[in-house]
């Protein structure tokens, strides 16, 4: 059976309290925006050209690709502020048929943001339809079936997609040409989770020591999703057993709780790692045992076990397979 996470940088479905708070914690400005200052800069003058025109253009569409938690929802959201324009937002699993992207395309406004997540999940029938909608400004539909049918050209507004993606060599090479602006977003630095974590308590109107704060910041996998997560867990913590107050000992007892050693690893991390140490030493170990090693899918070892283990060095990939670095070995037998 899979451990469940707290470290896991994705919200659980269903989970309306937890989204309203991430959404709340959201910045919606440049200026509010903590960290990625390269992208930033590139966003800001692109953005400011933009607005510079009178020719009615819009901005380029933007393809935003990194691991999860870091941010890329987020800055969608500061696009579209930063341009005065209204965000459309949706998934690529949420678009099942071309007519459903044909409904939201006919819908949209002139100089409007349509911000899909996963664009990597979308199907290649949805994928044709958002060629030239891209790139021409035009949506190709097909009316009636058989000798009857006729395709039929709209005019679409000038709009502006920005995809979202953790698995940018799964895009179709056609759809990520189109793309005219391509960022990966980079893991923070503990600096920038301090801030982001004393932002976050500021506006829960939370006191929080500094080297509470710093404690946390190692402990937060350099994302802000997670980061986020873990201190309104602390503060829960600090309610209960204390004055509400996070400091130092608050943070150590909330963390120990949680299993969240020095590196950030969660119990579900380390049992990845322990199961193919024991079970396999140094020899390579395919995807699909350590998923079912482990319990989980392929694509979550992939996407969220991998990226900040590689990221630390206690993981490394071979041409044969996953195997534990003596990193991880050390870390492994260091415990808590």
């Amino acid at each position: 059976m899979a451990i469940e996470r707290l470290v896991e940088p994705t919200m659980a479905n269903g989970d309306a309290e937890e989204e309203r708070m991430e959404i709340s914690l959201r910045p919606v400005n440049f200026d509010e925006y903590i960290g990625q200052e390269h992208l930033k800069r590139n966003l800001k003058l692109a953005i400011d050209a933009v607005k510079k025109r009178a020719d009615g253009s819009t901005l380029d569409h933007v393809l935003l690709y990194g691991p999860p938690g870091l941010g890329k929802t987020t800055m969608a959201g500061v696009i579209a502020h930063e341009l005065s324009a209204s965000l459309r937002v949706t998934s690529g699993p949420a678009i099942e048929r071309a007519g459903d992207l044909a409904s939201i395309l006919t819908n949209l406004k002139d100089g409007d943001v349509l911000f899909i997540d996963e664009i990597h999940r979308l199907r290649r029938a949805v994928e044709e339809v958002l060629y030239s909608a891209m790139e021409d400004y035009k949506l190709d539909i097909v009316i009636g079936k058989g000798p009857a049918a006729r395709s039929v050209r709209l005019d679409l507004p000038r709009f502006t997609v920005i995809g979202a993606t953790t698995r940018t060599g799964s895009l179709a090479g056609p759809l990520r040409d189109r793309f005219g602006i391509i960022h990966r977003l980079e893991y923070y630095k503990e600096p920038e989770i301090e801030r982001i974590i004393m932002r976050t308590a500021g506006i829960l109107s939370t006191e929080i020591e500094p080297e509470a704060c710093k404690l946390l910041a190692t402990r937060s996998r350099l994302t802000p999703r997670i980061a986020n997560r873990i201190f309104k867990r602390v503060r829960d913590y600090a309610d209960v057993n204390g004055d509400g107050i996070v400091d130092v000992a608050v943070a150590r007892g909330a963390l120990e709780l949680m299993e969240v050693d020095h590196l950030g690893l969660d119990p579900a991390d380390r049992n990845m790692l322990r199961l193919m140490w024991e079970n396999y030493g140094e020899r390579p170990v395919g995807l699909t045992t350590i998923a079912a090693l482990t319990g989980d899918e392929p694509t979550t070892i992939e996407d969220f076990y991998e990226p900040y283990l590689l990221q630390l060095g206690l993981l490394a990939r071979t041409p044969k397979g996953r195997v534990v670095t003596e990193k991880g070995r050390k870390h492994l037998q260091e415990g808590m």
